[in-house]
């Protein structure tokens, strides 16, 4: 996060980062603020099963994005996304993949509308 932040020359939190991981047999996709870090123990309760990060061959095999390009865009498969709170506290974010957050950015709002996510509370509270 911190180098794609640099790049566009914003903060850290304002670069949303999307994680592919596998709970039991399910595959889903969680978009959270960059600095905020997965609470286990929340997605867990949540989705009723210890979360694993896919691998570099899945990520790209599943959401036809390379690791560090995954986005909830432009799915290979179709994935139930889910959006974190911790975009809420961010104005405007980049939602990965390339978009670039001064030309390209999107309220988290919006985002999660336009793929149907649904809002969740996973991260660790900052």
């Amino acid at each position: 996060m911190t180098l794609a932040a640099a790049a566009y020359g914003v903060e850290p939190a304002r670069i949303a980062k999307t994680l592919s991981l596998r709970i039991g047999e399910r595959v889903v996709l969680i978009v959270a603020s960059g600095t905020s870090r997965m609470d286990n123990r929340k997605v867990k309760a949540r989705f009723g099963g210890k979360p694993k990060m896919l691998g570099i061959d899945e990520v790209a095999e599943i959401t036809g994005h390379e690791v560090g390009g995954v986005c909830p865009f432009g799915l290979r498969t179709p994935l139930p996304v889910y959006c974190d709170m911790s975009l809420k506290a961010v104005r405007r974010d980049s939602a990965g993949g390339g978009l670039d957050p001064q030309r390209g950015a999107h309220r988290a709002s919006r985002m999660a509308e336009l793929v149907d996510a649904e809002w969740i509370d996973v991260c660790q509270d900052q």
